[in-house]
């Protein structure tokens, strides 16, 4: 599965043997995990951008692998990897994949706890070796939590163990808490990807152009050269690229809202 899907935030399957010892080989990313980075820098958290920049490329990686038709089925901190500079971050850790085709019926409760989808747990008790029909947007859930991490470097659905938190977002629709100065459109993102109506979460690709267009609403670092580009063409044309980009972000989401709470009507 891992050799047939390439991506640049996909780690990259190297190679594979059974003898003397079943040995998966990918590329060696020292960065550490996403989870490992975050707790070693709270109670700060990351700077915007850098947030939806991960963000973008753990989308990214899920897009392609949806493409082909692939279910992650445990998308978490710890099963993403940054580059030595922490620049980008890549999705790892197939163990759990599936082929969505191949595989109609998979098995419930597969996953970590505190990141899977609702629907992955079974309101009844299946019988052991029981499978339960879902598809691709429980990695959407997955990832609408993991978002909400980089925006507040917190453990989602804290004091509680692993089960208290299954039980909460399964059986009482519990969802992590939003910060108050979340923005609006970054709540909606959020809120859509992890929303219990599996069939109303976003594609990837919708979630990919949701975080480029508040990415792009934002002002870029002090650090980058776009700031300079910026500058020069606010100060040319009196503050309208910045109007007109805030009022393209605000159209664009204003569409994404009315497709969402129109497939909610039907």
């Amino acid at each position: 599965m891992m050799s047939r899907v390439q991506h640049e935030n996909l780690v990259q399957f190297i190679g594979a043997c059974k003898d003397p010892l079943m040995v998966i080989v990918t590329e060696l990313l020292p960065g550490m995990s996403l989870r490992k980075y975050l707790i070693s820098i709270r109670p700060n958290l990351l700077d915007l951008h850098v947030a939806l920049n991960y963000a973008l490329d753990i989308a990214r990686a899920m897009e392609c692998l949806h493409a082909n038709g692939i279910i992650h089925r445990d998308l978490k901190p710890d099963n993403l990897l940054l580059t030595a500079n922490h620049k980008a971050v890549k999705l790892a850790d197939f163990g759990l994949a599936r082929e969505e085709s191949v595989t109609e019926m998979m098995t419930a409760e597969t996953g970590t706890y505190r990141w899977m989808a609702p629907e992955l747990y079974s309101t009844v008790t299946l019988r052991q070796g029981e499978k339960k029909h879902y598809n691709n947007k429980v990695d959407v859930y997955s990832f609408g939590i993991v978002l909400w991490e980089l925006l507040t470097n917190r453990m989602p659905f804290e004091g509680m163990s692993n089960l208290q938190a299954a039980y909460a977002a399964a059986f009482k629709q519990e969802r992590p808490t939003l910060p108050e100065d979340t923005s609006p459109n970054l709540a909606f993102i959020i809120q859509s990807c992890w929303v219990e109506d599996p069939n109303l979460r976003p594609s990837f690709s919708q979630i990919i152009r949701m975080l480029n267009e508040v990415l792009f609403s934002l002002l870029p670092p002090s650090s980058s050269i776009a700031e300079s580009e910026t500058n020069e063409a606010a100060q040319t044309s009196n503050g309208t690229v910045t109007e007109l980009s805030v009022v393209r972000t605000k159209g664009k989401f204003a569409f994404l809202r009315q497709l969402f709470a129109k497939r909610a009507k039907n």
